[in-house]
């Protein structure tokens, strides 16, 4: 039953889970007034656009669009860790410091110790990755 479950919604949560990270992300920039650092920005260039490509996947119905959102999802999913790691291993930083603005291991927020922004993203591209993963086509 689970696999039919994400077999026939899978489009739909991840296009839900694309939606609520970009709004998540307008969220802390836009309102909380959190300024995006260099690798909050190549994060957020890889969440936008499945947004709507999941969205029109969605209302269309179209279960081929997986080749283009999995390269997405996935190197998107890459930079996140990377993102916590630098913020979170010491060490990580010495790598490739963010050379303008804010820097890559501030932590706007840090929930039970383990969530930042990184952590949220990672765990968005993730459940993307998953959902879609589990569409088979019709």
């Amino acid at each position: 039953m689970t696999k039919s479950f994400f077999n026939r919604y899978g489009l739909y949560a991840a296009w839900l889970v694309a939606l609520t990270a970009t709004l998540g992300s307008l969220y802390f920039s836009e309102i909380r007034g959190f300024v995006p650092c260099e690798l909050c920005w190549v994060q957020r260039i890889f969440m936008y656009p499945l947004t709507f490509l999941l969205g029109i996947a969605v209302f269309t119905d179209d279960r081929s669009v997986k080749k283009y959102v999995l390269p997405l999802s996935i190197v998107g999913g890459l930079i996140s860790l990377y993102h916590y790691l630098v913020q979170k291993v010491p060490g990580f930083a010495d790598i490739k410091p963010c050379a303008q603005g804010v820097p890559c291991n501030v932590q706007y927020i840090n929930w039970f110790g383990f969530v930042t922004i990184p952590f949220l993203a990672l765990t968005a591209f993730t459940l993307i990755t998953l959902f879609v993963l589990s569409v088979k086509k019709r």
